[in-house]
């Protein structure tokens, strides 16, 4: 456009000179050292702009003549940066197609001259992981951290990545802490650490990373508290391996209020107070209590009814409650009998254990009926309710019941 609207200019301008010059064109006189020159302003105006001309041309082609070596190494480097370019995209297509040596080759191949060598060595680097060739990928790693610095946290999720592959968990687990003090807000820093945590089975470590994965949302609602559960029922187990009453219940004051009616929470609590003996039990059974009225859990029931609370009384009395709702539930009826049993109370745990072997029976209900029916005499009935509860425990052919001889012949053999 503007070499258009230039040529015009200088069209509009040689039109009008002309027609100036053709009414009159002017005469010129030059004088120099003894010599003289007379032409018409016409010619000299011609002269002059074709001079213009030619000395414009003569400039340009000996400053081009200047700038060719330049141009020359510039093409050269080009050529070099566009053929980097084509051993990464090679690289690459390898990487994805698995054929790790001929991709850790083409990564490296031209690397020096690739304009972005970070990815070079960072695929060459899980390349060569994938060759198990691990002093190789630290190397790359090393040389990808010196092509570019500032990418720091990039290379150090690549590295994490490849040491968690090769199951390398302390040097990752350095790795990422290392991370976290570089980029302590970093999304992904934070899931793999708690990942890696979590694999470690560090339930402490993991524990003190739950308010930075919900403050940065480093994992979904419904992630986080699942994950929630699943550190607080380890570290709830792990203080009652260590029969640590005082951790058990610091361990639950502290838990998340939308935590704290879990089931799956008051289950591993309760269960650990109830593993602890008799300083446990009390607390085992108040805090099932409070979970059951808002959850119905038979696991929970099942647990309370083997809780040996001190006011053995008000404990059946509480699960006697549950009836108005539940009176159908043979957990519960068979947790009344257990309950009843401890209270002395016979008739009443025969009520409860037969009813909840009418609605499902189970082996555990067959014991203690049984038990029951052999303190109060009845010995047979006592020896068919074990009987039933062998049976529901081991099926009639894997028992091989089929194979024995039936009673008669059992009495001809003898004779025999």
């Amino acid at each position: 456009m503007k070499l258009l609207i230039a040529t015009l200019v200088v069209l509009v301008g040689a039109v009008a000179l002309g027609l100036v010059l053709r009414e009159d064109p002017g005469y010129v006189l030059l004088g120099w050292d003894g010599w003289t020159l007379e032409t018409t302003l016409a010619v000299l105006a011609a002269a002059s702009l074709a001079l213009f001309v030619v000395g414009y041309f003569v400039v340009r082609l000996v400053v081009r003549l200047g700038h060719t070596p330049a141009g020359l190494r510039a093409w050269r480097q080009a050529r070099r940066t566009e053929r980097a370019r084509d051993a990464l995209n090679r690289g690459l297509i390898l990487l994805s197609e698995g054929n790790w040596n001929a991709a850790e080759r083409s990564l490296t191949r031209h690397v020096e001259d690739s304009d972005s060598p970070l990815l070079n060595y960072l695929a060459a680097a899980r390349a060569a992981q994938a060759q198990g060739a691990h002093e190789r990928r630290d190397r790359y790693l090393r040389l990808a951290h010196q092509a570019l610095p500032e990418a720091d946290v990039a290379i150090g999720l690549t590295q994490a990545e490849l040491q968690i592959a090769h199951r390398q968990m302390e040097q990752a687990l350095a790795t990422l802490t290392h991370l976290r003090s570089v980029a302590p807000q970093h999304v992904y820093v934070l899931r793999m650490l708690a990942r890696l945590y979590e694999r470690l089975a560090d339930w402490t470590h993991l524990r003190e990373l739950l308010p930075a994965l919900a403050r940065r949302k480093a994992l979904g609602s419904e992630e986080l508290e699942a994950l929630e559960r699943r550190v607080y029922r380890a570290l709830l187990r792990d203080a009652g391996a260590r029969q640590d009453r005082e951790a058990l219940g610091r361990l639950w004051s502290e838990l998340p209020k939308r935590l704290a009616q879990d089931p799956d929470l008051t289950l591993a609590y309760a269960g650990e107070l109830h593993r602890l003996g008799e300083e446990g039990e009390d607390e085992a059974a108040s805090v099932l209590r409070n979970t059951l009225k808002r959850h119905w859990d038979e696991r929970l029931v099942r647990l309370y009814g083997l809780i040996r609370a001190s006011d053995a009384g008000g404990q059946l009395a509480a699960a006697e409650g549950w009836l108005g709702e539940h009176d159908r539930n043979p957990v519960l009826l068979q947790a009344l009998g257990r309950l009843a049993l401890r209270n002395g109370l016979w008739g009443k745990a025969r009520g409860y254990l037969e009813a909840s072997l009418g609605v499902r029976p189970e082996v555990a209900t067959c014991r203690l009926l049984g038990g029951l029916l052999e303190r109060l005499g009845e010995t047979q009935a006592a020896m068919d309710c074990y009987r039933r509860g062998v049976a529901l425990a081991v099926p009639a052919g894997e028992a091989g019941v089929d194979d024995l001889p039936d009673a008669a012949a059992w009495r001809v053999a003898s004779s025999e």
